[in-house]
């Protein structure tokens, strides 16, 4: 398995990513540590050294700690308008509507909502309550955590004297490929044109995307960031 540095034991592998946990290297009880070219000679212990062993680490925790196989099969508490592929994993109180084209491989874990007309890539896993409002668009290898609501309407209304008209939002949110998105996070989708979220944007939880946002290829979010409206952000 892998540890911290602090608290690994015989069998274990841990890794040095910050200059301040240095000292920890040359009393840590671990197995092995990835470590850099820069400390190689922090310690006697096998070492695998590689220019970043924070990315080397995550690999490492990827292959020992593999994602449970889903079953692969449709749950009989599961409302499915649609044809979908053998492969795809549907649990417990599901419902997927019409017109849904979902790729290979995809897991739809208990009380996911996908509405008519949505497309979902090969190999993406929706975790719990997760929502897809109609006609969104999700890629290839997506990791949607739970309670994400993907389409909601965007927040749009038009003044008329002292009330409010509310404005039909009919774009879509188009997602790309390996994008993950965190738990309880929302997109809203577009007034008139579509949301967007580029390939290998990572958000975490709680973040709000309002409508006509569009976020460049390999941009990252952390925690309770709000996004106006047609804000755009270019790449990484």
């Amino acid at each position: 398995q892998v540890a911290s540095l602090e608290s690994a034991k015989a069998g274990e592998i841990s890794f040095l990513s910050n200059p301040k946990l240095r000292n920890q290297l040359k009393v840590t009880h671990a197995s092995a540590v990835i470590v850099s070219a820069g400390n190689i000679g922090d310690t006697e212990i096998a070492r695998i050294v590689h220019p970043n062993p924070y990315a080397y680490y995550a690999r490492v925790v990827g292959l020992l700690n593999p994602l449970p196989e889903p079953s692969r099969a449709v749950h009989p508490t599961a409302v499915v308008e649609s044809q979908l592929p053998r492969s795809v994993s549907v649990a417990a109180h599901v419902v997927i509507g019409q017109r849904v084209c979902c790729g290979e491989n995809v897991v739809f874990h208990p009380g996911c909502v996908i509405g008519d007309d949505v497309t979902i890539g090969d190999g993406s896993v929706l975790y719990p309550n997760v929502v897809v409002y109609p006609r969104c668009v999700i890629g290839s290898r997506a990791v949607i955590q739970a309670g994400a609501v993907i389409g909601s309407d965007g927040f749009g209304f038009a003044k008329e004297g002292p009330r409010w008209i509310k404005i039909p939002q009919i774009g879509r949110v188009v997602i790309g490929d390996d994008v993950e998105i965190g738990a309880n996070t929302s997109i809203d989708r577009g007034a008139l044109d579509d949301t967007v979220i580029g390939n290998g944007v990572k958000l975490d939880n709680q973040i709000q995307i309002a409508h006509n946002v569009r976020i460049g290829d390999h941009s990252a979010m952390a925690g309770c960031v709000g996004v106006a409206g047609s804000t755009k952000f270019g790449e990484r």
